[in-house]
């Protein structure tokens, strides 16, 4: 089978048509400017993923440039933490450089701007600037430094060098137009004075320039050809295009200043400033608190590089600002754990279990498979004895049928192990259960081949061993926010979302494997969710942290024969369908479709059976319809689904099922005449067309 194409997202369209334009594909130079003023987020992962991938599919060269241009906000700590991030991520940058190495250089051509009388230092006060900015309807009017002789401009700005003005006093401004349509035309400024001590040029400067004037300036000296930048810089590019025609030598590589949207996720914030914040507040623990966006906390959280660039792949890049489900990146992360991550067995809320029917002194080594998902991930051996840990919530003294855990009369499989009967309990002063007894069907030890070892019960629960289990601090993070779009409320303080159960610090019970897991190394414990190892944890003092949970409990030993309640790969699919319903534009819905087929390829084929059946509400419907977009219409009862989902009244629904059946002719056909009666009604000519189409 052929590998499917896949089509070029609109920066490699324009990448594509330069070339074709004559721009030769050698001289293809990219880079990531990063500002060192805090560590880099999920959002930033998508420009690395961007730039480095780009570099990587034209085999040319991503350099590394430190955007250095503020020293009041700048540290060494960040240039170090974000060089960490790209390299965690797998790409290798071409040279490492910062804008403050063209200080000197951007200086001098400064002096050759005011010698041309094309900038000017203006010594009002800031709250004057901006009142003759004007507005965005209004032109600006020329301040009164505005025509100020060469000379003197020349003397004003050796004395801002110098130091001879404090801050604030004295600005330098692009002399360009003042009734300008675009605002960051109306006189810019170019430099300020900073006394404050530099990262990297200590304190040789008192003057700093401005990002717009060293932005360009530093792609053109870098000979790069596609400065990629997100959508809010759009409004520059007429400066970014200004400032280069200034001092380019028009026979050499010109950068070309273009624009995507940056990367929004739900539930969290992006600001760099509101991140910093929860810092200094001590609402987080750091910047690399697993709760945080922050590439370094989802790192330390038990996210993989893969999983950020598979996020940031199927994300996609768009021209328009939108904000992608953080269950998207759930998703991402918990697809590579489960193929990937060994499974072990943790008991989170213990409650003790004693096996009365099994010798006192008796120990034995039982066999675990590490992960039934890699044939090469190998077994382990782990521990049982008489008295065991099982979690609290996988007990009820009594439990109605559908309750297939263990209960007082019933039946369940312990993982790797045998089959038990709960018989009676122990209770404290307060009622409250402090142990339960059992037995044991000794024969029906799993994979010992005897006939009670195949015996099927409906539950199977897991367990550690009392005598050899090992006390761990577990951290069970949740997110960080309860509201979806925690920075969108004008009159209320984005920290007023802070979910007050983001962390719970408990005290579980690991099998003994777990003594040599290395921090970052990642594992599923079963039933529970995918955990790491965290960066303090030793053999001393076992660490976990929760990278994500399970919707669903991990599959037993028997076949299951029913779908699952749930499926984390259909959850996040409808989640994007009802985004995929208010999209405004094909852009959008092009977008989104980027995002959601390569999670149908994930979903459970009989929970999607359950869905289709259940499927009431339009995002829910549509769930089932793009899924089956994409997988096709093979079973009868998918044929059904598409026969109902025509008497649908949403137009995006309508579409979708005329689209799917338009390309069947064997929907076609079934569905001819109910067709021939729709068109008689339907007022659409758009749906009209379609419909005339499929039945012709």
């Amino acid at each position: 089978m052929a590998e499917e194409k896949k089509s070029l997202t609109f920066i490699e369209q324009i990448i594509e048509e330069d070339i074709k334009n004559g721009l030769d594909p050698k001289a293809l130079r990219f880079r990531f400017p990063p500002e060192p003023n805090g560590y880099l987020h999920i959002g930033h992962a998508a420009s690395i993923c961007l730039n480095f991938g780009l570099g990587q599919k034209y085999s040319a060269p991503v350099n590394l440039r430190f955007d250095d241009t503020n020293p009041a906000k700048e540290e060494q700590e960040y240039v170090d933490a974000i060089k960490r991030d790209v390299k965690w991520l797998g790409f290798e940058w071409d040279k490492e450089l910062y804008s403050s190495d063209y200080f000197l250089q951007l200086y001098n051509w400064t002096i050759d701007l005011i010698k041309a009388g094309k900038a000017y230092v203006d010594l009002q006060s800031s709250e004057e600037i901006a009142s003759q900015k004007g507005t965005p309807t209004t032109p600006g009017i020329a301040g009164p430094y505005r025509n100020t002789a060469v000379e003197e401009n020349l003397a004003l700005f050796e004395k801002m060098k110098n130091g001879e003005f404090n801050e604030g006093e004295a600005i330098l401004r692009a002399k360009i137009d003042m009734e300008h349509n675009n605002m960051h035309m109306r006189d810019p400024i170019m430099y300020r004075v900073l006394k404050k001590h530099h990262h990297r040029t200590g304190n040789d400067w008192v003057i700093y320039p401005m990002y717009d004037w060293t932005h360009g300036e530093s792609d053109y000296l870098e000979s790069i050809t596609h400065s990629l930048c997100t959508l809010e810089f759009k409004s520059h590019r007429d400066l970014y295009e200004w400032y280069l025609a200034q001092v380019a030598n028009p026979n050499q590589i010109q950068p070309k200043q273009r624009e995507f949207a940056r990367r929004n996720i739900s539930y969290t914030v992006m600001s760099k400033r509101k991140l910093l914040q929860l810092v200094q507040e001590n609402h987080v623990a750091g910047w690399d608190d697993p709760r945080m966006p922050t590439i370094s906390g989802l790192r330390r959280r038990g996210y993989t590089p893969n999983s950020i660039k598979r996020f940031s792949e199927i994300a996609g890049i768009s021209k328009r600002e939108n904000v992608t489900d953080v269950a998207l990146l759930e998703f991402c992360i918990k697809d590579e754990l489960n193929k990937s991550a060994p499974r072990v067995m943790a008991v989170l809320d213990p409650i003790k279990l004693v096996v009365d029917n099994y010798p006192e002194d008796q120990e034995e080594m039982l066999i675990a498979e590490n992960n039934p998902e890699d044939a090469n991930a190998g077994e382990r051996k782990i521990p049982f004895s008489k008295e065991l840990y099982i979690e609290r919530e996988d007990f009820r003294e009594q439990a109605n049928k559908k309750f297939f855990r263990l209960k007082i009369g019933g039946e369940v499989r312990l993982k790797n192990a045998y089959i038990i009967t709960a018989n009676s309990v122990e209770k404290d002063n307060e009622g409250n259960i402090t142990v339960i007894h059992c037995t044991a069907d000794l024969d029906s030890r799993s994979g010992s081949g005897t006939e009670a070892s195949q015996r099927r019960v409906k539950g199977t629960i897991h367990w550690v061993s009392s005598k050899h289990a090992l006390e761990a601090q577990v951290n069970l993070y949740d997110r960080l926010f309860k509201d979806e779009a925690p920075d969108s409320h004008k009159d209320i303080d984005f920290k007023e979302f802070i979910n007050p159960n983001s962390l719970n610090v408990i005290t579980a019970f690991v099998e003994p494997s777990l003594s040599m897991s290395k921090p970052g190394e990642r594992f599923q414990f079963q039933r529970k969710g995918y955990f790491c190892a965290d960066l303090e944890s030793d053999p001393k003092k076992l660490i976990f942290n929760r990278t994500v949970g399970l919707t669903d409990s991990w599959a037993k030993e028997e076949k299951k024969t029913t779908a699952p309640a749930h499926d984390p790969a259909y959850d996040t699919l409808t989640s994007l369908t009802g985004k995929y319903l208010k999209a405004r534009s094909n852009e959008e819905r092009n977008d989104l479709l980027t995002q959601i087929k390569p999670i149908t390829d994930k979903i459970n084929k009989e929970t999607l059976i359950s869905k289709l059946n259940e499927a009431v509400a339009n995002k829910e419907v549509l769930a089932g319809l793009l899924t089956l977009k994409f997988i096709g219409v093979n079973t009868d009862k998918e044929k059904e689904f598409i026969s109902k989902s025509l008497t649908m009244k949403n137009g995006a629904i309508k579409l979708e099922t005329l689209n799917i059946i338009l390309e069947n002719k064997a929907l076609s056909s079934e569905n001819k005449t109910f067709l021939e009666k729709m068109l008689e009604t339907e007022k659409s000519p758009f749906i009209r067309e379609i419909i005339e189409k499929t039945i012709l």
